[in-house]
């Protein structure tokens, strides 16, 4: 039995050369007459083990002769420093293998296999560098978020993922039973992180599960994926919400750079920019005049912009401002939500926001109308009935002060920071509308 501590790979560098013990996984095999190489990963990197092969077959030689791909040991040895070795400058050269579980030789994806079978064996996909890249990146992005709103006396609440109505859409409800009633997924936490400023919390945030029934087959759509909220108090416009959102995606760009920059470089050829602050800003209208002006017409019956005008307007303040993101605001009042807040002097438009991010929408943030007649109003214009949303609409008869706030997709901004094509490269482990497993 091996009993020496283990080392992580990554830290073998920084070691003296002598005995040594590392676990992990087989990534290669190189059975040579003379000498066997493995080599061997484990989560923080990639290391050369040597066993020089005698006249006789020795009980290491046969081991590494068995040794399949994805078979998980530990093995000791003695580390040496050699600049001569590609991987790291140093190798292992072995006294003893423990087989910790045998692998199937026969591996049922390879490099080249399409995303759809790398997503049935999501598991051995993400033993890919690249993989655990995202994941720490992922970590250090998310751990960056919560450092900036704890800094700045934000509370963290955890919101009830079962609902007895909508939070938005009801044609994007999950319907699920619920004793002898039914319940709906939550499609996000909005009225109850906006409950929160009633209760006096003033500033919250969660980052936290989110379903969609939506049918899209798009390569950045989910049916479940992970929702970054914030909400705010006595704002005097959405201007202060997009100053903290833009705030705290510099910190947590900030953060990922400084750890992983030279990483992300070495395996995604992506230099990671700290974006500058104030965002630009420019409102819709001025920005389908912009894009238009660059040859792209807006379909003018879409009171929104679509995904071409997206990559347009983003290429034009790339090309003006040298800048990775905008906030596109003044959006009609037509396609935003009942609560969102509408201008003073334009019943038609609304303090709100989207924001885009190499191209691709991230987030959409708001001033939220706290006024329960002119809610109540909004709530009739669009069809819906303020009886059925009593229980959100008493938040707002017993006080309520000025708030805003936005809900931002983290698998998108990891897509897009990494400039990765598709969602599902950078989640641990996708829904869509025809994917359940694993």
């Amino acid at each position: 039995m091996i009993v020496n501590e283990r080392t992580l790979i990554k830290n073998l560098v920084g070691s003296t050369d002598g005995p040594v013990t590392v676990s992990g996984w087989v990534e290669t095999v190189r059975d040579q007459k003379k000498v066997q190489f493995v080599v061997l990963r484990d989560e923080s990197g990639a290391v050369q083990l040597v066993n020089p092969r005698s006249e006789e077959p020795t009980t290491i030689s046969d081991a590494i002769s068995a040794l399949s791909q994805g078979t998980f040991l530990t093995a000791t040895g003695e580390l040496k420093h050699d600049e001569r070795v590609k991987l790291g400058g140093v190798e292992i050269k072995l006294d003893g293998l423990e087989i910790a579980t045998v692998a199937i030789a026969e591996t049922p994806i390879a490099a080249d296999s399409g995303i759809d079978k790398r997503m049935d064996w999501r598991f051995l996909d993400l033993r890919r560098p690249e993989q655990n890249l995202i994941a720490r990146v992922q970590t250090t992005f998310e751990h960056a978020l919560r450092t900036y709103w704890i800094d700045n006396d934000f509370i963290e609440i955890h919101t009830p993922k079962l609902m007895a109505s909508a939070s938005e859409s009801k044609a994007e409800l999950f319907e699920v039973k619920y004793f002898d009633g039914k319940a709906f997924l939550a499609q996000s936490p909005q009225f109850f992180k906006q409950m929160a400023q009633p209760a006096g919390f003033g500033k919250v945030f969660e980052v936290g599960p989110a379903f969609r029934a939506d049918p899209s087959f798009t390569s950045r759509h989910a049916t479940e994926f992970t929702s970054v909220d914030s909400e705010i108090s006595w704002i005097s416009s959405h201007e202060d919400v997009m100053a903290m959102h833009e705030s705290l995606l510099v910190a947590g760009l900030a953060a990922v750079k400084e750890k992983h920059g030279e990483d992300i470089k070495a395996l995604f050829d992506v230099e990671v920019t700290v974006p500058t602050t104030p965002f630009p800003r420019i409102p819709l209208a001025e920005a389908k005049r912009i894009v238009a002006e660059r040859g792209y017409e807006v379909p003018r019956h879409d009171d929104d912009m679509d995904p071409e005008g997206e990559r347009q307007i983003s290429a034009y303040v790339l090309e003006e401002f040298g800048h990775e993101f905008v906030f596109l605001t003044d959006y009609a009042s037509s396609i935003r939500p009942f609560y969102h807040m509408r201008h003073a002097d334009d019943a038609g438009l609304t303090n709100s926001y989207d924001l885009i991010f190499n191209g691709v929408e991230i987030s959409t943030g708001a001033q939220r109308e706290h006024r329960i007649e002119v809610l109540e109003a909004q709530a009739r214009d669009k069809g819906l009935d303020p009886e059925e949303l009593d229980f959100y609409l008493d938040f707002f008869r017993y006080g309520v002060p000025p708030h805003g706030g936005f809900g931002m997709g983290l698998s998108r901004v990891i897509m897009l920071l990494l400039h990765q094509t598709n969602l599902r490269e950078v989640t641990y482990l996708f829904r869509g509308p025809t994917r359940l497993l694993p």
